[in-house]
């Protein structure tokens, strides 16, 4: 079965984590659009949910729009999506892989930018991690 994430234990508290990813997403030119705290956002409606999970929705704008201009349904799979959470015990952070969503589409997606896109995001986990 093909995985379509890469998720990776940090050694690190939750909040350090995702400063963490946050400065090495930077550090590659790629900006945290929107970031939302599962718990809180739950919590606001009502519902408790004891764990912490976050997701930051990111982008590099020159990579974004190369992919649009390439085929408009890339659009789907963006921003690239990032998330932090805890799972019993341990800090975990990771990415949906664009080889995998991008692979979807059956055409239009320029040659190597989900894996140059990819490879950028895995760098900034393995950085923060």
């Amino acid at each position: 079965m093909m995985l379509f994430h890469y998720t990776v234990d940090a050694d690190k508290d939750f909040e350090t984590a995702v400063a963490d990813l946050e400065k090495a997403l930077a550090a590659r030119k790629f900006g945290v659009l929107w970031k939302l705290d599962v718990k809180d956002k739950l919590a606001e409606k009502g519902v408790d949910f004891a764990g912490n999970f976050k997701i930051l929705e990111v982008c590099n704008p020159v990579k974004a729009k190369e992919a649009l201009e390439g085929n408009m349904q890339v659009g789907y799979f963006l921003p690239c999506k990032m998330v932090v959470f805890e799972e019993k015990g341990r800090i975990k952070m990771g990415t949906v892989l664009p080889t995998a969503i991008m692979g979807l589409l059956e055409e239009g997606v320029p040659a190597g930018l989900p894996q140059e896109v990819e490879k950028v995001l895995i760098e900034a986990i393995d950085a923060a991690r």
